[in-house]
Parts: structure tokens; C-alpha cells; sequence
């Protein structure tokens, strides 16, 4: 270290903070977030007018009520998933974890801590010792290797720490590998709220730290940790290790400093990761929002609803409308007296265009839609969890989709072995069990004995065919059981599980356990098979190199320990397999026959090796490995290929097939039949998800793949980017670090062209790059974008996308808990979006235009009385009539529009191209709207001058006829917009007209009884409900028959 008194950086505490408020900012961020939409600014300046004597016009209640009323839910429902979000930070930050603590016998206070980390931008700074602080834990013996602890709090663990991590304990920030309790140094951790791979990932401690003899020396040591600054990355990391010279580590590297190990992500634990075996212990290098997991996790947004924002624009347009309105009758009266008085008291009177109840009923009616979504038994389980978004469900145009566990179950299942002259499907693999017995030498009947699965087919052939298909069978087999990266894990249980970093290979592992070949040890020197005889063979690993994207292969090199003969395995894509095997004329014909079936296909070949040909290879490695000029990988990568990767023996062909969800083929195609652009974002390789693509039939059959990868210059992405202006229809797969690089240099012409592609698959994407490319498709399509995931890593996605749907599933409930709906499996969405998203939509377009016309109607009613009274600012109805007119005497039957529906479940999931008319929201728009601007006007106008018409002597019975016209025409109009009629509908409108016929009597100060009893009342009331709603009527009947909608089509064609 460099002194103790150095100054220490500046680290940020390590504690998860997910929540949206805290106490101070929590009310005027929530009221913020309320009335920056028009629509409620202009209820709260009506309400708060009511206060000045010379506005107030009726009851105030009528004004602040139902604005109350929404605050209240919309305050209640933030303050509570707030606090939950704060229960659960404070359970996370709250967790304890042994950190490692300097003996005071053997280090004084003012000592060093062992280890100190550094920026490479501060290369000076080094933390105060974590001895300072005080110790929890006794002192151990000195014979206990075990070094105290004292228990932490994950918020109070600072960079420098030293923490032990035992079996499924949450990684807690970001660490550097220091030792493990297995003696090779490796240990194996889950990574799915990462990455969202379900398969363990094997990690290995630095190398001088794990060779001391026991954990204690730890704190023996000193040395720094130089590392990088904070990255989003998780795939690298740069680093070093550098020892002070010490009694345990007293050399020098020749130059004066101590020796440096490198670091890479191999070396490191991410935080939000899990330890899945033994025990290991780990240095904290970043902490807080500094680590990966934080910063590839965005804050949630407050997401707003299209059909709100809408509505918002039109309720900018009815103020205009209220104000131009007002400011005429004014100006018609000469701006006589107060006249900027009289103007703010119409802008009241006329309050009504823009109905307060509208937000009410249109929240009301977000309840029921949640409801009948969480109660419908075909998705069982779904839940809304953002109560605001249902009809948002019925716009999407793109479905951004993760891979594993979405579309995936992550189980592989080896499905085909094809061997040339053989072939072996899924019903035939006993065969190759007992073909594999019979080269071991087993008879027949201990074969069968042992392999419960074993048929008959065969077992009575033999001679010279018969046992060179057994050894060729044998040959495969053993190769696929040796050439993979696999390790058996021993659980509680006594079982045996199988982890590796790539699934397909743990699959073939399994396949070749079930025909009589099984994985019993595995480390980095030695294999050992159980063989069908029960005996175990032991092989001694020489040579590793392992698959990487670029080489898509990899190979091993191993020594049978009994016969001591020395084996060159590979298995790779067949694209660069077929170069490095011997000629074969069904490589590419059986390769292609896999693919199509969407099976994952892997290459098997082998080379016996010499001696001699060993020792050259290993000499000639070595010196390539150790060689200080030029580019060492491409050097030791042109060994392998000038010695080993030539002419190998073909062995065979496998297909692994990972196991799509239920009903994903059906769902992604109706889907698409429903005009949605998909896309899958996927942390996986470019070769797995291609596989995926075409076994979800997310690419259709014929349709050409054109993948783009490994993009470094601007100059390669302009071109694959003009290849792509020429393929329009085809399926683009790029991987994370090109689609960086266009979206970096050609951001708008990537965009334009992707978004324009029926399919995309986008590989090896980070959580952050999943969010970006969801809203950069927000931003520049001005569509409805969808994202469903199921892992931690798909948070941020989701978060970022219009509606976020999260699977619950294998990788826990962290996607579900932040998305707007959660559902159980990924064939839920079609209902979701093509039956509970159409009505939604298509209801809350029809409520809300109704709402808006009720207002309007009794406006204009009330502007053509103010003109007939000298245009005074005076309410035609006044008290309980405006009350029971946006109430009781019209809310049930408008209302009850949230159950009506346009056409059946079946004939929605039937047709889906009856989805693609949502998208383009004709339902609510300006065409629509002003079509219910002229209805409004129409009998609001009718019926007033109508009344007039039929004037009374007294004033009152003008108040009795038109209020009653009104209210009968509302009833009516409720029934001519109804399409399916529903029992509560019936009831609503018979309870309702019940219910005012019932009131009149109730009201004398408005009703003349003796009046409203008589025969003229009645048909006067007749006549003008007659004028006022007969030709709506007429119209809408004519219209069906010359120019039906094409739901109305498919419904009579249906039927």
C-alpha cells in the first residue's frame, strides 16, 4: 500500500435505493405529476373559483369532490407502492455478511488494510484501514485457520472490504475473486438477474491469493487493486493485483515494483449475483450506484397512456371552445358592466363541456378492465400491476421479446445424432445404448438390465458390420462425453447436478449419462467417465481452448490414462467445421435438414495423436503462449491450426433442440398476423438465437437471415447497412457490439431501416442496451412498444416500454414485480393484447367521447338559453338538477358502456387483422371527436329551441320539459351506441329512468306535478326527444347497411 495517511477516494456508499420519493419531495412530485396534464389543471382552477363569491355558481362539493376523489386514489396508490419499494431496499440493505477483520494482536489499529484498491485516475489513493472500526466477533484461536468476522450490514460495506460469501448468498457489490473453498480456485455463480442465463457461470480466484495456505493469510498480505473506472459492461474488466513485498510475498518482478497479476471478469463476482456452491471471499471494488447491476438499472418512469394524452389535446380544444363561447356571448352583449366578470361566470356555466367526471369514469373504467383481466380463467394468474395502461394493450405495433425463459425454456433436450451412414432420433436412442454397451463388452442381458429403455431392434445381429457400427458409435459418444467445459456439482441431496456456461452442452452431458455414459469427476487436469460396465475411465486434460464467438468452436486435448494415447476432440458450427474435417458429402445437406427444424447442430470430430505429435504441439503452444512480441492469441490460435486442426475425423452430427414455451409458434405468428413488428433482444450468442428465431417461427420458412457481427469500423457498418436497403423482407440478427456502433454512428439510418424489417434479433445485448433500443424505437416510430421479459436483467426494458409485461418464471419474480402486467407464460399475450387490449381501447374511446358529449349537449343548452335571456351569465339548472345530471341520472347507463363489445372473443383471436385498426386509433380522433361536436351541438340546439318553441307561461316548465328531454335523449343515445347488450346495461337503464321518473315528485322546486302528469307534458317531451335523436338514429341504420365497419362484416359472415 502506499501510506495509510494517503487521501482516500471518494466512494459511493453501497446501498440499493429503488424508490421514486421521499418524504419531502413525495407530495409535490405526485401533484406535480397530476396537473401537468391540462385536463386536471383546468378542473383544479374551476374548483378553486368557486372560493371567489362573485364565481360561485351551484355547490362547491359539485367542483372539488370528484377532483378530491381521483387525488386521493391516485396519492393513496403512489404512497403504497412507494412504501413497498422502501421495505424491500430496506430488507436488501439491511443483510448481513461476514467481513473479514484484522487480528488487533496482530495488526495495531493504525495498520494498513491488506488490500487497497485504487482508480486508475487516482492512482495515489488508498483507503483507511477496516480495522479502525470496531470488532463484533471474538477472536480466534490462532490453530483456527479461519480469520474473525464481523457481521455487516450490505449498506455499510466500503471499497477495500474483505467478504466472505457462503452458498446462495447474494453478492452484495462488485468483488475481485480472492479464494474459494474449492481447491482449484473456481466456484460457480448464478447470473440470471444479470444476464438472464439461467446456467452458472464458473468464476476463478486470483491465482497468488488462492495458493496461500489458509484464509487468515489473507490479512497478512499487502498489495492494491488498480481497477478501471465504473463500467456498464459486464462481460470485462480491466485490473490489477499488485503485492507490496511482504514475508509471505517477498519477491520483486525485477524492476523494482512488485509483481501484478492481471484481472479480468473471470476474476470477478458481480453484485446482484449468486454464490451457487462452497464459500468464497472477495474484495468490494465498487459499491452502490458504481456497480453493474445498478447502472444497468434505470428508474422507473410515470407512464401515460396514449388515449390519455389524447384526451388531454381535446381538452385543450373544449377550453378554447369554452373560452370562444363565453367571450361571444359577451361581445353579443355589448362588454357591457363587468364584462371580464361575466366572461370568467360563462367559462364556469360552461365548465360542464369539459366534465370533471370524465377522469372519473375513465379511472372507474380502468378498475373493471383490471379486473376482468385478472379474473379471466384462460390466463390464469396474470396480474395488472399499473392499473392506468389496459387500453394501451390494444395499440402496439412492437413486441420486444427476450429469449430465455420467454420465448424458451432453457431446458435443452438432445434431439438427433446423425452419424453418416446412421441417424438416431429421439425414439431410436436406445439403440445407441445398447450399440455403446455392446463396444464396452457387456452382454446383452446386462445391458438390458441396466438400460431400462433398451429395445430389441438389433440385438441378435452381429458380425464385422454390427461391431464397426458399435465402434463408431462408441467413438462418438466418448468424444461428446470429453469435449465440453461441464462440471459436476454434488447438491445437499446426494444428487449430482451438471453446470457449465452453456446449456446445450449440459444437454448433451445429460444425453450421454442416459445411453450409458456418465460425468462422475471433472477438473482442470482430469475427467473421469462411469463407462456401461460400471468401471470409471480416467482421462488427463492437456490442452483446453474454449468456444468463443469468433472461433465458434472448441476443442480439448486429453491422454487416456490407461492406454495412454493422446486425443486431439472438437465440436464447432458447421460453417467452420467443414473446412477442418475431412471431406464429407452429408455434412451440409443434414446440417441444413437441423437447422430447419430449429435444432442447435454441433460438428464432432477427432485426431489421434503421436507422441511425438504431441510433444511438438505442446512445445511449439508453449512458446506461442509465452512469447512477448506481436499478437500472442493470433500466435497460438495459428499452432493450433497449423498442428491440430487439420484434416480431422468427422464423427457425427448433433441436434439439440432448447425447448420453446408453450404455444410460442401459435402466439408469435397471430401475433404477427396482427400486424406487430417483433423483436428479440437476448444477452445469449448470435448462434442460439438464430436457432431460437427459426424454431419459434419468429423467421419464416423461406425467409432470409442476415446476421451482423463483430462490426469496428464506421465503415463496415455503412455497408452492411446499405446490403440491408436491399433486403427488406429478410431477418436481421446483429450482435451488441455492432448495434453500438450504428446506433453510435447511424443512429437515424439503423432506426429507419430496422424498424421497417418484419423480424429482428439483436444477440449479446446488456440490460441497458434492451432499454435503449426500446425507446429509441418510442422516440423515433412514435408507436406502441411492448416488452416482455422474465429475469432481472429485463427490468430496465420493461421499464422502459410503453406497457411492460413480466413472465414469472425460473428466474424469479424481479421482472414481474416492475412491469404493468405480469402473466405466467408468454402464450398469455395474445389474449392480452388482441381480446382484453381491443376492448379496453375501444371502450374507453366510446365512454370518453360519450362523457365529453353529455357535457357538451347541456352546454349548448345552456349557451342558447343565455342568448334568449339577454345574454346573462345565469344556470338554466341550478342545485340538485346539475348534481343528479352527472349522477344518478345518467352516470349508471354511461357507464355501463366499459361491458359493451364489438365483436366475440372467438372472432377477435380468429381474425387478429381486426387488431390492426386499433393502432391506427380511429376510435378517438379528431375525426370522431368533431363528428360528436356536431351531435352535441345538433340536440343540445334541438332541444332548447324546441322547448322554447313550446314555451309555457311559467319558466319552470320549460326547466321540467327540456331537463326531461335531455335525460330521456342521454338514455336513448346510450342505447344506439351500445353493440352487444349486456344484463347490467338493461338494468342500468330501467333503474335509472325508474329512478327520475321516481325523483320528480321529490323536486317541486323544479317539477310541477300536476304539470309533468299531464298529457300536453308528455307529448311535448316525445317530440322533441323525437327531433332530437330520431335522425341520429336514421343515420347510424343507413350507414350500417351502405358502409359497415369490418368487424360488422365478420360478425354477420360469423354468425
Amino acid at each position: 500500500m502506499r501510506g495509510a495517511t494517503a487521501p482516500r477516494p471518494k466512494h459511493p456508499p453501497n446501498v440499493i435505493r429503488n424508490q421514486k420519493y421521499n418524504v419531502l419531495t413525495f407530495l409535490p412530485l405526485v401533484l406535480y405529476e397530476q396537473f401537468k396534464f391540462f385536463f386536471n389543471l383546468y378542473f383544479l382552477l374551476v374548483a378553486l373559483s368557486q372560493f371567489v363569491p362573485a364565481l360561485k355558481i351551484g355547490f362547491i362539493a359539485t367542483y372539488i369532490a370528484p377532483l378530491a376523489f381521483v387525488l386521493l386514489i391516485t396519492i393513496g396508490k403512489e404512497a403504497f407502492d412507494d412504501y413497498a419499494r422502501f421495505l424491500r431496499d430496506r430488507e436488501a440493505n439491511s443483510a448481513l455478511y461476514s467481513v473479514l477483520t484484522p487480528s488487533p494482536i496482530s495488526h495495531s489499529p493504525s495498520s494498513p488494510h491488506p488490500y487497497s484498491p485504487s482508480s486508475p485516475s487516482h492512482p495515489a489513493s488508498s483507503l483507511l484501514p477496516s480495522s479502525d472500526l470496531p470488532h463484533t466477533t471474538p477472536l480466534h484461536p490462532p490453530s483456527n485457520p479461519l480469520p474473525p468476522t464481523r457481521p455487516t450490514p450490505s449498506s455499510k460495506l466500503r471499497v477495500g472490504d474483505l467478504v466472505l460469501l457462503e452458498k446462495n448468498q447474494r453478492v452484495p457489490a462488485d468483488l475481485v475473486l480472492l479464494r474459494t473453498s474449492d481447491g482449484s480456485g473456481t466456484c460457480f455463480v448464478r447470473t440470471d438477474q444479470l444476464d438472464g442465463e439461467t446456467d452458472w457461470k464458473l468464476r476463478v480466484a486470483v491465482g497468488s491469493t488462492q495458493g496461500l495456505r489458509a484464509e487468515s493469510d489473507l490479512l497478512s498480505v499487502r498489495g492494491e487493486v488498480f481497477a478501471g473506472p465504473p463500467s456498464k459492461d459486464i462481460h470485462s474488466f480491466l485490473g490489477t493485483l499488485r503485492h507490496t513485498p511482504s514475508p509471505i510475498y517477498p519477491f520483486s518482478d525485477g524492476s523494482g515494483l512488485p509483481p501484478a497479476e492481471p484481472l479480468t471478469a473471470e476474476n470477478c463476482l458481480w453484485a446482484n449475483t449468486v454464490l451457487a456452491a462452497g464459500s468464497a471471499i472477495g474484495m468490494v471494488v465498487y459499491t452502490g450506484p458504481e456497480t453493474r447491476a445498478v447502472m444497468n438499472t434505470s428508474h422507473p418512469e410515470t407512464k401515460v397512456g396514449r388515449l390519455d394524452l389524447e384526451i388531454n389535446r381535446l381538452a385543450k380544444i373544449l377550453c378554447a371552445v369554452t373560452f370562444a363561447l363565453s367571450v361571444v356571448l359577451v361581445a353579443l352583449n355589448g362588454f357591457r358592466g363587468q364584462w371580464y366578470i361575466y366572461v370568467f361566470r360563462f367559462l364556469i356555466l360552461f365548465s360542464s363541456i369539459i366534465p370533471i367526471s370524465l377522469r372519473v369514469n375513465l379511472d372507474m373504467g380502468k378498475t373493471v378492465y383490471a379486473h376482468q383481466i385478472q379474473s379471466d380463467a384462460e390466463i390464469p394468474g396474470t396480474l395488472v400491476r399499473t392499473s392506468t395502461l389496459p387500453e394501451e394493450l390494444g395499440r402496439i405495433e412492437y413486441l420486444l421479446s427476450d429469449k430465455t425463459g420467454t420465448l424458451t425454456q432453457n431446458e435443452m433436450e438432445m434431439k438427433k445424432l446423425h452419424m453418416g451412414t446412421m441417424s438416431y432420433a429421439v425414439d431410436s436412442m436406445d439403440e445407441v445404448a445398447h450399440q455403446l454397451a455392446t463396444a464396452y463388452g457387456t452382454t446383452v442381458e446386462a445391458s438390458t438390465a441396466k438400460q431400462s429403455r433398451i429395445i430389441s431392434t438389433g440385438i441378435n445381429l452381429a458380425g464385422r458390420g454390427r461391431r464397426d457400427m458399435s465402434s463408431r458409435v462408441r467413438d462418438v459418444v466418448l468424444a461428446l462425453a470429453l469435449c465440453h467445459n461441464v462440471t459436476p456439482v454434488m447438491n445437499d441431496d446426494g444428487s449430482t447436478t451438471y453446470q457449465a456456461s452453456s446449456p446445450d452442452e449440459v444437454a448433451i452431458v445429460n444425453w450421454t449419462e442416459s445411453v450409458g455414459l456418465t460425468l462422475v469427476q471433472r477438473d482442470r487436469t482430469r475427467i473421469v467417465l462411469r463407462t456401461p460396465t460400471g468401471s470409471l475411465a480416467s482421462y488427463d486434460v492437456l490442452e483446453l481452448f474454449p468456444f468463443t464467438s469468433e472461433s465458434k468452436r472448441m476443442g480439448i486435448v486429453v491422454r487416456d490414462a490407461s492406454s495412454g494415447e493422446v486425443t486431439f476432440l472438437q465440436k464447432g458450427a458447421d460453417v467452420v467445421m467443414a473446412r477442418i474435417v475431412q471431406r464429407q458429402d452429408w455434412l451440409e445437406e443434414e446440417t441444413g435438414n437441423m437447422a430447419r427444424e430449429g435444432l442447435r447442430t454441433l460438428v464432432m470430430a477427432r485426431k489421434r495423436l503421436s507422441e511425438d505429435a504431441y510433444a511438438e504441439f505442446a512445445a511449439r503452444y508453449h512458446a506461442a503462449r509465452v512469447s512477448t512480441t506481436g499478437d500472442r492469441n493470433a500466435a497460438m490460435e495459428a499452432v493450433v491450426k497449423e498442428l491440430l486442426e487439420r484434416d480431422l475425423e468427422l464423427l457425427g452430427l448433433t441436434g439439440v433442440e432448447d425447448k420453446l414455451q408453450e404455444d410460442v409458434k401459435p402466439t408469435l405468428e397471430l401475433l404477427r398476423n396482427a400486424g406487430l413488428k417483433i423483436w428479440m433482444l437476448t444477452g445469449d450468442k448470435i448462434e442460439t438465437a438464430t436457432c431460437i428465431a427459426i424454431s419459434s417461427k419468429l423467421v419464416s420458412r423461406n425467409q432470409y437471415i442476415h446476421q451482423v457481427a463483430k462490426l469496428k469500423t464506421s465503415e463496415q457498418a455503412r455497408d452492411q447497412l446499405e446490403f440491408l436497403q436491399s433486403k427488406p423482407d429478410c431477418c436481421l440478427v446483429i450482435d451488441g457490439e455492432s448495434l453500438q456502433l450504428c446506433l453510435e454512428r447511424f443512429k437515424l439510418e439503423f432506426i429507419e431501416l430496422a424498424t421497417q424489417l418484419p423480424a429482428v434479433v439483436a444477440c449479446r445485448c446488456s440490460p441497458t442496451q434492451k432499454a435503449d433500443v426500446a425507446r429509441l424505437i418510442r422516440h423515433h416510430t412514435k408507436k406502441r412498444v411492448c416488452c416482455i421479459g422474465d429475469g432481472g436483467n429485463d427490468v430496465s426494458m420493461i421499464q422502459a416500454a410503453d406497457v411492460g409485461v413480466g413472465i414469472v418464471g425460473k428466474e424469479g419474480k424481479q421482472a414481474s414485480l416492475a412491469a404493468d402486467f405480469s402473466v405466467n407464460q408468454f402464450s398469455y399475450l395474445t389474449k392480452l393484447l388482441v381480446w382484453h387490449g381491443r376492448n379496453s381501447y375501444k371502450r374507453s374511446a366510446k365512454l370518453a367521447q360519450f362523457v365529453i358529449h353529455r357535457g357538451l349537449i347541456i352546454s349548448i343548452i345552456q349557451a342558447v338559453f343565455s342568448a334568449i335571456m339577454f345574454f346573462a351569465p345565469i344556470a338554466i339548472y341550478q342545485g340538485w338538477l346539475m348534481v343528479g345530471y352527472s349522477t344518478v341520472y345518467t352516470m349508471a347507463p354511461v357507464f355501463s358502456l366499459v361491458l359493451d363489445r364489438d365483436v366475440s372473443e372467438n372472432l377477435a383471436l380468429l381474425y387478429p387483422e381486426l387488431y390492426k385498426e386499433l393502432t391506427k386509433g380511429r376510435s378517438l380522433s379528431f375525426k370522431t371527436f368533431f363528428m360528436w361536436l356536431m351531435i352535441s351541438v345538433y340536440q343540445g340546439g334541438a332541444i332548447m329551441i324546441m322547448s322554447l318553441l313550446l314555451f309555457e307561461n311559467e319558466f319552470l316548465n320549460i326547466v321540467a320539459i327540456s331537463f326531461t328531454a335531455l335525460v330521456l335523449n342521454e338514455l336513448i343515445m346510450v342505447a344506439l351506441e351500445i353493440t352487444t347488450w349486456h344484463l347490467y346495461m338493461v338494468i342500468a337503464e330501467l333503474v335509472t329512468l325508474l329512478f327520475y321518473a321516481g325523483s320528480i315528485a321529490l323536486l317541486p322546486e323544479y317539477f310541477d306535478l300536476s304539470f309533468v302528469l299531464s298529457y300536453r307534458f308528455a307529448w311535448k317531451v316525445a317530440v322533441i326527444v323525437a327531433v332530437s335523436s330520431l335522425p341520429l338514429y336514421l343515420y347510424k341504420l343507413v350507414r350500417s347497411r351502405l358502409a359497415p365497419a369490418n368487424y360488422t362484416k365478420l360478425s354477420a359472415s360469423y354468425l
